[in-house]
């Protein structure tokens, strides 16, 4: 859920609320009482990142990325030549 600033027009007094994103804003003020709670503009969020768990490996490099490729062309081609001796083995064993 979000945090919502609000400021009383009335007395200035200031909070944080947590609230659903469907549910409506509050008009009373918590320290005076009067009807001049308005909820003000934020700044959003950002994501934060804290603790253990995040590795530098999860976000990769450009670098890493073309080796990766790299390596799957080259085991990728040694796959098909591996097939294709076994294919002219059986022949010669026919023959």
């Amino acid at each position: 859920m979000p945090t919502y600033d609000y400021e009383c027009g009335a007395c200035n007094h200031t909070m944080e609320l947590f609230q659903s994103i469907t549910a409506k804003h509050i008009r009373k003020c918590p320290e005076c009482g009067k009807l001049k709670l308005k909820r003000l503009i934020g700044t959003g969020s950002t994501i934060i990142f804290k603790g253990s768990g995040f590795y530098q490996t999860d976000y990769r490099s450009e670098e890493y990325k073309t080796r990766q490729k790299a390596e799957k062309k080259s085991t990728t081609t040694d796959k098909k030549d591996s097939k294709d001796k076994k294919k002219e083995t059986k022949k010669n064993v026919k023959d």
